[in-house]
């Protein structure tokens, strides 16, 4: 049976959690002290440890320095006192999760629902570092390179943990790929993991979208809505391109990350969640906070654990991989397999794709189309004459004219960004996927611009 041991020094709040804990049917001791706890450790290895950060002979973290019998217990550090430098410091001494109290009922037993020991997940991690060494594959990720690899370690790091993920790198690199891997290797694996682009929603559904709503609180609400903090409750929540979210629903998912309590849109209730929030933007958060994009003390919340992914163009060497991949794929879903000619894994490698992962899986996807045979040659790559990029995108080192655009001193930042845009657009003569390339947005939050302007040219 599992065993779980509380440690804090409010003995009513101890005693309270441990009544909790043997409802949910395991056993459960307590400890009022570093002293106290070291005996119950002794006594009986926890496999869960509940652990407060500060105790009246010293701080909880303590324990984790120096008792080698917590190896394979999960401990969950509890403190009312919360703070970044805390948390960061929690996850390298090897805590899984991070609360704050007063911890509520469902707030525990999410907790409990998922506990795994420490030697299960490094298994499981042993697994797929075993699978990668084979062929390249780690979780819904592939290559070898030596950028992957250190995305790799890091997915490795953070994956047990219950920590906030930031993942950064351009619009097509894989950042919803980096969250689902960190998702399915995670504790939270049974329950939802829901993705929700920020940039494609429109900002007047997207707090009814995140938080849900009650009937009647606005026109069209003919229904209690769940959003996305109760569906996915005990699970993950991926917020996409987190920099186009609106400023005034960044005030709310900030507390939402500090309080773990949320309301709906026209009520008055909160109440709790127990979501893991992973977050991505294709800015750089600095750059975002700085061009009055993102908030800066959401950022900090955001970022406590960055994971960067890299452009395409810097693992040249997995191209050839991921084009393979790609084609047998959609081989698959079509039943009649097809290969690259040797030229044509070369032509690809050669160019710089500006789109990334998703532009190459997009060309592929095309060649298998065009090809009518089992061999699938540079011809349908669309590469112009000199072969070195397909004809509808520049490598990003070719010599062109690129018309400028001039902002006047006094225009806002979203006249900017909407003249850059249609300008962008019209160069590369309405090829929407080239120019949410060029300005390294996602696709969705291309044509959710493009939307926009056209409402406000209606």
């Amino acid at each position: 049976m599992t065993h779980v041991l509380v440690v804090d020094d409010e003995v009513d709040t101890a005693n309270m959690m441990a009544s909790l804990i043997a409802a949910e049917g395991f056993t459960a001791a307590t400890a009022h002290s570093l002293r106290d706890a070291r005996r119950q450790i002794a006594l009986q290895k926890p496999d869960v440890l509940l652990l407060d950060l500060y105790l009246p002979d010293g701080e909880g973290m303590e324990l984790l320095k120096t008792d080698d019998g917590l190896r394979d217990s999960e401990v969950v550090l509890i403190t009312g006192h919360a703070s970044l430098e805390t948390s960061i410091e929690a996850l390298r001494l090897g805590a899984s999760d991070y609360v704050v109290k007063p911890i509520g009922v469902k707030q525990l037993q999410g907790i409990l629902s998922r506990v795994t020991p420490p030697s299960v997940l490094k298994a499981e991690i042993n697994n797929l570092s075993a699978q990668w060494e084979r062929n390249g594959h780690f979780g819904l990720l592939w290559g070898r390179s030596e950028p992957m690899q250190r995305v790799y370690e890091q997915i490795t790091r953070v994956s047990g943990t219950s920590v906030t993920v930031l993942i950064t790198g351009e619009s097509g690199t894989g950042k919803e790929l980096v969250a689902r891997t960190i998702h399915d290797l995670s504790r939270r694996r049974k329950q939802a993991f829901l993705a929700v682009n920020c940039g494609a929603i429109s900002p007047n559904l997207i707090e009814s979208e995140i938080f849900g709503h009650e009937k009647g609180s606005f026109t069209g609400a003919d229904r209690q809505h769940q959003g996305l903090f109760e569906r996915a409750n005990g699970g993950t929540l991926f917020l996409d391109e987190v920099t186009e979210m609106p400023l005034d629903l960044q005030v709310k998912l900030l507390r939402v990350l500090e309080t773990g309590m949320f309301m709906r849109v026209g009520s008055t209730q909160e109440q709790p969640t127990d979501v893991r929030i992973i977050a991505a933007t294709n800015r750089r958060p600095a750059d975002a906070v700085a061009e009055g994009k993102l908030r800066s003390d959401l950022m900090y919340r955001l970022d406590v654990f960055p994971i960067g992914m890299p452009p395409l163009r810097t693992r040249a060497d997995d191209i050839a991989m991921l084009a393979r991949h790609f084609l047998t794929e959609i081989g698959e879903r079509e039943q009649q397999q097809k290969r690259f000619t040797p030229e044509a894994l070369a032509s690809m490698s050669r160019y710089s794709w500006p789109g990334n992962v998703r532009e190459l899986r997009n060309v592929v996807q095309r060649a298998y189309v065009m090809e009518s045979g089992e061999v699938v040659d540079d011809k349908w790559l669309q590469f112009d004459s000199s072969g070195s990029a397909p004809i509808y995108a520049k490598p990003a080192n070719a010599a062109e004219d690129v018309p400028a655009i001039v902002v006047p001193i006094g225009t806002s930042m979203a006249e900017a960004e909407r003249q850059l845009t249609l300008a962008t657009l019209k160069h590369f003569n309405n090829h929407k996927e080239r120019t949410a390339a060029v300005l390294q947005v996602s696709l969705k939050t291309l044509y959710n611009r493009l939307k926009e302007y056209s409402g406000d040219s209606g």
